[in-house]
């Protein structure tokens, strides 16, 4: 499932600046996005894979992301994602405690990642040529900004550590022969080659 959807939820992660959201191995997405998923795979496996795009939608996606069958990081809860043309927009309700676990900083400006906090981030995010691109524009925390220097200070910090394909502007290779991944309204429409 990870494969399948690493652009959407690579930009969970993003969106969320928490972790890598990894499936469970119990994960049921929903019968169309099941059908959707298999489809891609298998073509993926083809010589020569049919080039007519699959387009997974918004709804699919948030509802297989709020059935707990994908098992998230600590701390990460409620996530939903909305797509618009090139930009991804993810909220998740995060407890920063549980994702800072076990690493501590004397910053003072690292303080502002605890407790628990509504977070929204604003990504643009793209596939091409067979990688997938992630670029976070603003995060927010509780409907305030975090400065783009603090966020950096907590990645860097918390979850490059264990994460290190996570970044504030972030590449990963696409799976299943996926060649090129473009996000529309409520949509994201995915061609293999």
């Amino acid at each position: 499932m990870k494969p399948i959807l690493s652009l959407l939820l690579s930009a969970v992660l993003l969106c969320c600046v928490v972790a890598l959201a990894t499936p469970s191995g119990k994960a049921k997405p929903t019968p169309s996005l099941q059908q959707k998923i298999a489809y891609i795979e298998a073509n993926g496996r083809a010589a020569h894979p049919d080039p007519t795009p699959t387009v997974l939608t918004e709804d699919e996606v948030n509802v297989y992301l709020a059935s707990g069958d994908l098992k998230m990081p600590a701390g990460v809860k409620s996530v939903h994602l909305r797509g618009e043309d090139g930009q991804i927009t993810g909220t998740a309700q995060v407890d920063f405690d549980q994702v800072r676990a076990g690493a501590h900083s004397s910053n003072p400006l690292l303080s502002l990642f605890s407790g628990v906090h509504d977070v929204e981030v604003a990504t643009r995010a793209y596939g091409e040529g067979g990688f997938g691109y992630v670029h976070v524009d603003s995060v927010s925390l509780d409907g305030v900004e975090v400065p783009r220097f603090v966020l950096q200070l907590f990645v860097e910090k918390y979850l490059t550590p264990r994460y290190p394909e996570i970044g504030l502007d972030s590449k990963f290779k696409l799976s299943d022969r996926i060649d090129s991944a473009q996000v529309g309204e409520h949509k994201v429409t995915l061609i293999q080659k």
